[in-house]
């Protein structure tokens, strides 16, 4: 594999003199671009002219990750020349959120092959139910096929997203990129970092990714009182107080969903996952430290994924939720850097900060998280 990353600012411009040419039915280009330059089509146009052969998925996000730097107003892009893997793409529609399930089974069904390693889903970051999106994706149902991804942003706006397919942009859609072949190594990890505090309600009233009650109360009104002041901006102040849910209290497996929408008038709470009826719900918090850690231990697990055989080039595709960076401001490069220490040397990283992420935590079927830091990484032996 021939690896090459490089990126755009609005100030500087290209960051490469020349684009590098590996174009090839084999290459793959990852774009990962701000929802300010993704309404111009020029960039991505001078971009994907350049690889007229080669395969770009990427999408709109909530600040772009390029090595361990973190910038707005960007494009971190990715070219990847495989050697002995085969790669595809497609995309698919996803206008509402009933459609995501639908979205998910026809990803997985299009895509499998006797010999496909991975998929990388890149969606539509608000009309999409991601718990049910994942659920589709699973019912290609091969444990040695690994499924990670994530939700596109628009930085703490939540009103537009798109993703990238050939050069072009879409709204209501979903990407995705499968591998495919034995040379391929896959290394995946979800760490999130948050702390749970309060006491923990049943979800009493819900119909998919909307709550309507918690304890058979409003569960706006109820997430409100916790919030104080802070309730004045949502639903983008809701991303520093995502919700821990579970099946039940003998459940060691919690899953963190935060908040895309609210609802004055039905007192409700729109999510990017589902939030069961009769599961446990309790809100969580930040510890600086912790969530930094967090992100290393990703890096840590990914890297016990893969075995080096010769020496080649690596590619992390780090996306961390747009709520950890809301949190960490200042120190958010932090984690991005605290990433690349414990993964491999000489590992080239892109990425974004997401309304939604996809992997498997350790192992088994992929899963909707929010506020993690998940990292996909890649390697040809």
């Amino acid at each position: 594999m021939k690896l090459e990353t490089f990126n755009y600012t609005q100030d500087k411009g290209w960051s490469v003199e020349s684009f590098p040419k590996m174009d090839s039915e084999n290459t793959l280009i990852l774009a990962f671009i701000s929802p300010e330059l993704a309404k111009d089509l020029a960039l991505l146009e001078e971009l994907s002219k350049q690889y007229p052969k080669s395969k770009m998925i990427g999408c709109s996000t909530a600040g772009e990750i390029s090595g361990s730097r973190i910038t707005d107003n960007s494009i971190s892009v990715a070219v990847a020349q495989f050697d002995k893997t085969r790669i595809e793409i497609l995309k698919t529609p996803v206008s509402s959120s009933e459609d995501s399930l639908q979205a998910g089974e026809e990803i997985s069904k299009k895509l499998d092959a006797p010999d496909l390693r991975s998929i990388l889903v890149l969606s539509d970051g608000l009309n999409v139910n991601g718990t049910e999106l994942v659920k589709g994706l699973n019912k290609i149902n091969k444990p040695n096929v690994v499924i990670t991804g994530g939700l596109a942003g628009d930085g703490d706006r939540f009103k537009e997203t798109w993703v990238i397919y050939d050069g072009k942009t879409y709204k209501n859609t979903v990407a995705a990129l499968a591998l495919y072949g034995e040379a391929i190594q896959i290394g995946f990890s979800s760490q999130g970092g948050w702390d749970i505090f309060g006491p923990e309600r049943y979800i009493t009233r819900s119909k998919g990714n909307v709550l309507y009650e918690l304890d058979g109360q409003p569960a706006l009104t109820l997430y409100k009182k916790y919030l104080g002041e802070r309730a004045e901006g949502l639903p983008s102040t809701g991303l520093l107080f995502p919700l821990s849910i579970r099946s039940d209290q003998k459940d060691s497996r919690h899953l963190v969903r935060t908040i895309l929408a609210v609802d004055e008038e039905k007192q409700s709470l729109t999510f990017a996952g589902d939030m069961p009826t009769g599961n446990l719900a309790q809100l969580m918090k930040a510890n600086f430290d912790r969530l930094i850690a967090s992100a290393g231990e990703a890096g840590e697990e990914a890297a016990k994924k893969i075995h080096i055989e010769n020496p080649g080039p690596i590619l992390s595709i780090a996306i961390s939720c747009v709520g950890r960076r809301l949190l960490l401001g200042e120190r958010t490069e932090e984690e991005t850097e605290y990433v690349l220490e414990t993964l491999p040397k000489g590992t080239l990283q892109v990425g974004f900060y997401s309304y939604g992420e996809l992997s498997p935590l350790i192992s088994g079927s992929c899963d909707l998280h929010n506020q993690t830091m998940t990292l996909t990484t890649l390697y040809e032996s």
